[in-house]
């Protein structure tokens, strides 16, 4: 029998700063993933394959974890089937399908009104108790992140790509909450089996929705350029899977058991932050004023919102001081 146990703390590290560490690293590691994809994409493959690469790459190297700890599956399939169609399908294919319909910087602001959804969710749905840290750093967050994406550029109404984009919101919300919820109840998992196989469940509900065998695949055997410089396609699709969607995931889902999931998803709001940098270094694509203004609110609504302690979110959330290990912890 190979049951799920929970990660050792770092002794020279306290429990929060570790889920800090992990939930900045997470943003960082996610924030890269569309400077891989762009040169993928403009290649000839269609952004919905480039996600379903993503997806279905990362659940391949994760299958010797996903056999490791396959009694996690049996004790809690709805928790690993629930988070592999909202954390990881439901999320991307809100998005791609939000982006098809309304301006891109659009769909993201949306996309990342998640964070506030979520403190909604915490304090209207299931009273619990939230801090007027988290949702005041959930607010600057939002607000920088509608600088960053420049959002009233072509701001279109579309009812039906807004839709879209709330549902990627959504997903969002269910990323946080369904990593935590697998270290509640008598039968907590490891965040490492949640990762794995919610990317191998997301992988199988995206192979029906992508079709893969219509993309022209010996793309990856070329080259791809980025930003006029020329590097082989399988560096960035390697990067695009082992970076920007393994570790994303296993950090960010091991992050919230040591934050909450109030403040860890305001944290993900650094995401947009990097992905912009990135662009601005690695493709070429420049930042105006409005972004940097942008990019240093939400660097402040995290901070503010890491501020609150876990205590004044909800006693569930909080890491027990008594254990000598926390169990361990999302597009």
């Amino acid at each position: 029998m190979h049951s799920s146990s929970p990660l050792p703390q770092v002794s020279w590290l306290s429990p929060r700063a570790l889920g800090l560490s992990l939930a900045l690293l997470s943003a960082l590691a996610f924030g890269g993933s569309g400077t891989a994809a762009k040169p993928l994409i403009e290649a000839g493959l269609s952004p919905l394959h480039v996600v379903w690469l993503r997806v279905t790459g990362a659940a391949v190297v994760l299958l010797p974890l996903a056999y490791k700890h396959r009694d996690a599956f049996r004790r809690r399939p709805r928790l690993m089937i629930g988070f592999g169609l909202l954390a990881v399908a439901g999320v991307q294919a809100c998005y791609f399908a939000s982006i098809s319909r309304i301006p891109v910087g659009v769909a993201l602001l949306i996309e990342y009104l998640g964070p506030l959804l979520l403190l909604g969710y915490l304090k209207f749905v299931q009273r619990k108790p939230v801090s007027r840290a988290a949702t005041l750093g959930a607010g600057v967050a939002v607000t920088g992140l509608a600088c960053v994406v420049e959002v009233w550029h072509g701001l279109a109404f579309d009812a039906l790509g807004v839709l879209f984009g709330l549902g990627a919101a959504c997903c969002q919300v269910g990323y946080f909450l369904l990593a935590d919820a697998g270290r509640q109840g008598d039968s907590p998992v490891d965040p490492m089996a949640i990762s794995a196989y919610g990317l191998l469940v997301g992988a199988v509900a995206l192979t029906a929705f992508t079709q893969p065998w219509t993309a022209d695949w010996s793309v990856l055997g070329g080259d791809v350029v980025m930003n006029g410089r020329v590097l082989p396609a399988a560096l960035a699709a390697g990067w695009m899977v082992l970076i920007a969607t393994v570790l994303a995931y296993l950090t960010g889902v091991v992050s919230v058991q040591f934050l909450s999931p109030a403040v860890a998803a305001v944290v993900a709001n650094l995401e947009a932050v990097v992905a912009t940098v990135a662009a601005w270094f690695l493709l070429g694509e420049r930042l105006g004023g409005w972004q940097l203004v942008g990019g240093a609110l939400v660097l402040i609504g995290a901070f503010t919102a890491q501020t609150s302690r876990p205590a004044e979110l909800a006693p569930e959330t909080a890491v027990p001081p008594a254990e000598p290990s926390v169990a361990a912890r999302q597009g």
